[in-house]
């Protein structure tokens, strides 16, 4: 078997075989197989699609690339959500502690900004102390005892799209459903979960824009999930706009907190509960989602929820004690406010122009290897649909210095649109897909 032919073949629009998939892939994992090759065929991949049975030879080669998480000896069901990516998407960290306190183990590994769009784990990582490389006997202990832990992908951990995404990066080949729906379930899968929901973003802020292409995202990847063996549901959310009042690291954490005790913002709590309540119907501990998401409400006021976000804490190091005395005035100390410059209903805030110009302050990164600001982003008091007066202020942004601020505040200004009519306000549950 040789790789050329295999490039050769996918450039036609054949169909690759299983053992053709696992040749390219085991070949690139041991450096038998260069990155010009795999350029060449990610490339064909990208032109020509694969169907649904080569995306999951494709997510199952790429799964037995590496090790997995042993959750042998701890009861279930495991399920997660994965987010597509988007801005002021906090919902993994109140959304994990809140199904856990419903009975279904939420084993959670996330990642960190890049681009325009936010990072679970440089928000956890904000929590003075929070630690998010845990050895996998600490991820074991906390899923046994919590319910939940959360941890970023380690080294052994699906290293062919640790290669295979860097690859994607620099040859234009990141958009491609297949190849996003592999490097997706490969993770969700090696973590151990049975089941996962799936919250794909679409919008301005999103990676997928369109709506046939998230739908068509959705479907790929409740398709792929299902034939391996796998509970899948994906819902489409609306990401137009910013989710809730707080963008940022500490900032969405403080955000997080609210949603907890109950006081969260409306979008958050609503998209929140429904993810919940999907969680719950595909761990088999609600019979429908109206009953799921009563659970998950029962679960804050009870507290139960946010009991178990203090235990995860403590437990991956965090300090309770100076999370709370931060909570509300950790801020940077450079701050410029966006001011309404006439009356009118703010027609739009696009999430774009927000994520990246939260990448200036300081919030996301452009490289992996940049570093984040815990007290950078941005507090909205108005949004979408409200009215302003001349004056009002709209939103005030924290950066990390203040030539932070002097490049972010331009793209976020225009990201605000005032019109003198209100604008009619979209869904932000879009559609459900549990079939491809």
């Amino acid at each position: 078997m040789r790789a050329v032919d295999i490039i050769i073949k996918k450039r036609h629009g054949e169909s690759l075989d299983e053992k053709e998939i696992r040749f390219f892939i085991e070949g690139y994992v041991k450096g038998e197989i260069p990155d010009y090759q795999v350029s060449a065929l990610l490339m064909a991949i990208f032109f020509q699609g694969m169907s649904a049975q080569e995306t999951a030879a494709l997510t199952q080669a790429m799964l037995d690339s590496g090790e997995r998480m042993d959750l042998s000896g701890i009861p279930g069901p495991f399920i997660d959500k994965h987010s597509t990516g988007g801005v002021g998407d906090k919902i993994s960290l109140p959304l994990a502690p809140i199904v856990a306190a419903c009975g279904v183990r939420v084993p959670m590994m996330s990642g960190r900004a890049l681009g325009h769009t936010g990072g679970t784990l440089d928000k956890l990582e904000s929590i003075p102390g929070y630690i998010t490389d845990l050895e996998p006997a600490e991820f074991r202990k906390g899923l046994l005892e919590e319910g939940f832990a959360m941890t970023g992908q380690t080294a052994h951990i699906v290293p062919a799209d640790k290669k295979l995404y860097a690859l994607r990066d620099v040859t234009g080949t990141i958009e491609s459903i297949p190849l996003i729906t592999a490097s997706i379930l490969s993770k969700k899968v090696a973590e151990g979960a049975e089941g996962i929901v799936f919250d794909v973003k679409c919008g301005s802020g999103a990676f997928m824009k369109g709506y046939d292409d998230a739908k068509a995202l959705a479907k790929s990847l409740v398709a792929t999930g299902k034939k391996m063996g796998k509970k899948v549901v994906a819902v489409l959310t609306n990401m137009s706009q910013p989710l809730g009042y707080k963008v940022g690291n500490f900032l969405e954490i403080e955000e997080a907190l609210d949603c907890l005790e109950g006081k969260g913002p409306k979008d958050v709590m609503e998209l929140t509960y429904w993810l919940g309540a999907w969680m719950l119907v595909l761990g088999g501990k609600a019979k429908d989602v109206s009953e799921g998401k009563s659970l998950c409400e029962e679960a804050i006021e009870s507290k139960a929820a946010l009991n178990l976000f203090y235990r995860n804490v403590v437990r991956q190091g965090g300090n309770l004690e100076e999370m709370q005395k931060k909570r509300g005035s950790w801020r940077s100390e450079y701050s410029m406010e966006i001011r309404a410059d006439k009356d009118g209903y703010i027609a739009s805030i696009d999430a774009l122009k927000i994520g990246l110009a939260g990448v200036y302050l300081g919030v996301g990164r452009n490289r992996t290897e940049d570093s984040v600001s815990p007290t950078a982003g941005f507090i909205f008091d108005k949004k979408s649909g409200y009215h302003v007066s001349k004056g009002e202020r709209i939103a005030t942004l924290f950066g990390k210095d203040s030539q932070s601020l002097e490049a972010a505040f331009p793209l976020a200004l225009n990201a605000i649109s005032i019109e003198n009519t209100a604008p009619s306000i979209s869904s932000l549950i879009l559609e459900e897909i549990t079939v491809s």
